[in-house]
């Protein structure tokens, strides 16, 4: 039964994949669309962007020394041509990307290509992080970067499209990582109060938005560690099933939504269920598992719009880009669990 599943995955999967390579063709044209707090520059173009000492393509003073990350090495006080001078040293730019910018202080931060894991690096004590990607080939992609807190609750993914230069170093700055999210409680006595807690940036203003016949938002301050709690009193709310999530600011920057939560307000208190012992993504149907069940939900809406309460459970579980494409079978791939 198992093989004839992956079977059905496998040919699924390569249809989508046929239709996804003619689909690349138009990625490129968006790689200027990432998120408005974003900048992206590339090393090797001949161009000295914004940030940048010098470019290896480009005229500017002593060409020679750029190095492969666009700064400029010391020039050396010899002739290049002669016996006993030498300048500096060419350094040919990789065909690499460099993803900077902020998640939570000591966190683990990874990237995504195209769904897969790619890399992982640990956030320095002021939650800043820079990873290289190297040894990619030109061409379209789409990366997705994301944070993993102190219990091991990850963040929504930071997705976008990207093409690659030959022989350049694009570098995506200012990346801002959503806060990590989660509840004490899977459902809550109304009048009671329900903790909603995770982590962010240090410091950081953490604005937290309750889903009902009304949004709620309430604001509260990320203390030095970048840990937020609030504790939400759920008398305003009706008896049913209600979502919550939350979004950071700092200086100016402010990140996208955290991964939506659920919890229902009814007669009595059950505690929630630690999300670390479930799949951390493409878990649909709310089972704790990966298998044939969420790959046919994922498989219903694929290339149809997606209805309003499945765009919820799609930016939960999925690239959260408001659609099922090969992205989202490749994520449910990696946390299959059968």
């Amino acid at each position: 039964m198992k093989k004839e599943i992956l079977a059905v995955i496998l040919i699924f999967s390569s249809v989508l994949f046929l239709e996804f390579f003619v689909a690349k063709k138009t990625f490129g044209s968006q790689a200027n669309n990432i998120v408005a707090t974003t900048k992206i520059t590339i090393c090797g173009d001949g161009v000295v962007d914004s940030g940048e000492q010098c470019d290896s393509g480009s005229n500017g003073p002593c060409p020679a020394a750029c190095s492969a990350f666009c700064a400029i090495n010391s020039c050396g006080g010899g002739n290049a041509g002669g016996g006993g001078g030498g300048g500096g040293v060419y350094v040919a730019p990789q065909t690499a990307v460099i993803f900077s910018g902020k998640a939570y202080p000591l966190s683990k931060v990874g990237v995504l290509k195209d769904g897969q894991p790619a890399i992982t690096t640990i956030a320095g004590p002021d939650a800043n992080f820079s990873i290289l990607l190297s040894g990619l080939s030109s061409g379209d992609y789409i990366f997705a970067v994301f944070g993993e807190d102190s219990h091991a609750r990850r963040s929504s993914l930071f997705t976008f499209p990207i093409f690659i230069t030959q022989g350049a170093t694009t570098q995506v700055s200012g990346i801002f990582i959503s806060p990590t999210i989660a509840v004490d409680k899977s459902e809550v006595k109304r009048g009671d109060n329900i903790a909603i807690f995770g982590q962010s940036i240090p410091n950081s203003e953490i604005t937290i938005s309750v889903n009902s016949d009304e949004e709620f938002f309430n604001k509260i301050k990320a203390d030095a560690n970048g840990v937020y709690l609030y504790n939400f009193d759920t008398s305003p709310l009706a008896m049913e099933q209600h979502f919550t999530k939350s979004k950071s600011a700092l200086s100016g920057q402010i990140s996208s939504f955290s991964k939506v939560i659920s919890f229902v307000v009814g007669a009595k208190n059950v505690a929630a269920i630690p999300q670390a012992k479930c799949p951390a993504k493409a878990d649909l149907n709310n089972d704790c598992k990966v298998n044939l069940v969420d790959f046919s939900i994922a498989a219903y809406w694929y290339k149809r719009p997606i209805s309003a309460d499945f765009a919820i459970k799609e930016k939960e579980a999925l690239s959260g880009d408001g659609k099922v494409d090969l992205v989202d079978f490749s994520i449910m791939a990696f946390y299959w669990t059968g």
